[in-house]
């Protein structure tokens, strides 16, 4: 009997692995050397940005303090500490924003192109890999990496320069356009579009070489574009003031100044300066200007500005994801429902 009932025994259905944990698997083992560049990287700057944080502000603002009691030309203070966190944190800024053309060319030329160009890509589909799910994977690993990198360079750069703001003299305003960016969310946005719009020149393109060229001029379009429109994406201030000053007083970032004229136009600044100058007293009365003008943003405006930048990349990055997707269904057919499963 009991013989007979473990023969009758039905076996144990044998787990087969997930199609998707080995699409992932090969994901990381194809992208082994990118893998390990782009952590490469992330520590180095990270290493960088934290000592830029500690060690290089604490000098170079002790250095700036001697400076500033300073009151003979043969005053000594240490110069060298000041140009070292000019420089350093000059580059930390530059590389902190090109991370986003690092993505864009990495996944125009090899995420989705160079496998298109290889075939890589079709013999996937050919292993129990629909190829919905193959781009789904392929976007959603890499975008999970990349936002949690960015992020935290974008939070230890912030921090960085918070610590230098009244500290260091020579250290960037949060209106110069790089520091702008690369102390908040857009440039999570920007790696996320060029991830989106890599992966979608790959497929439209099907070569590796051209998908990173057109990927990273979709990327720098996108970015120039936003840091055009940044100043007019949230209401401004208007401040006015006498014509007793040299120009037109802002609160950061300029959008517009000029000349108030008594019927209320508003007329281009002429840089002239004060009307204590005889000349430029004499240039007001002719065009019956009464004051200065200027539109601009305080440093409150920096997160509403960055949001709304923000949401603009990020539905620009969706848009270029559903382009992928649609171009891909249109390449190889809709998906059988078996291979959704």
């Amino acid at each position: 009997m009991t013989a007979l009932a473990t023969a009758g025994t039905p076996a144990p259905p044998v787990r087969r692995p997930s199609a998707t944990r080995g699409l992932v698997r090969t994901l990381l083992r194809l992208h082994r050397p990118a893998l390990y560049a782009g952590a490469g990287l992330f520590v180095v700057l990270t290493a960088l940005l934290l000592w830029l944080h500690g060690p290089a502000t604490d000098a170079a603002a002790t250095a700036w303090r001697q400076y500033d009691r300073c009151r003979e030309a043969s005053c000594a203070y240490d110069q060298d500490a000041i140009l070292t966190y000019k420089s350093v944190s000059q580059y930390a800024t530059v590389a902190v924003t090109f991370v986003p053309f690092l993505v864009a060319a990495w996944a125009g030329a090899s995420l989705t192109g160079r496998e298109m160009e290889n075939g890589t890509a079709q013999l996937s589909w050919t292993q129990s890999v629909s190829p919905a799910r193959w781009l789904t994977v392929k976007l959603a690993l890499p975008a999970v990496l990349v936002t949690a990198g960015t992020s935290l360079l974008v939070l230890l750069h912030q921090r960085t320069w918070r610590r230098s703001q009244g500290r260091i003299d020579s250290a960037k305003q949060w209106t110069d356009v790089l520091v702008f960016h690369a102390n908040g969310p857009t440039t999570v946005a920007f790696a996320l579009f060029g991830l989106a719009v890599g992966a979608l020149t790959g497929l439209v393109l099907r070569r590796s070489l051209a998908a990173l060229a057109l990927t990273v001029l979709c990327t720098a379009a996108v970015r120039v574009g936003t840091a055009l429109a940044v100043p007019h994406l949230w209401p401004s201030v208007r401040t006015v003031s006498s014509l007793r000053h040299n120009g037109p007083a802002g609160l950061g970032l300029t959008v517009d100044e000029g000349l108030l004229t008594s019927t209320g136009r508003h007329l281009a600044n002429p840089y002239c300066g004060s009307d204590l100058s005889l000349q430029c007293r004499d240039l007001y009365t002719r065009l019956h200007a009464v004051s200065f003008y200027n539109d601009s943003h305080p440093y409150s405006h920096y997160w509403p500005l960055q949001w709304v930048a923000t949401g603009i990349v990020l539905a620009l990055a969706a848009l270029a994801v559903l382009a992928a997707f649609r171009r891909l269904t249109r390449q190889t057919g809709p998906t059988p429902a078996k291979a959704r499963r």
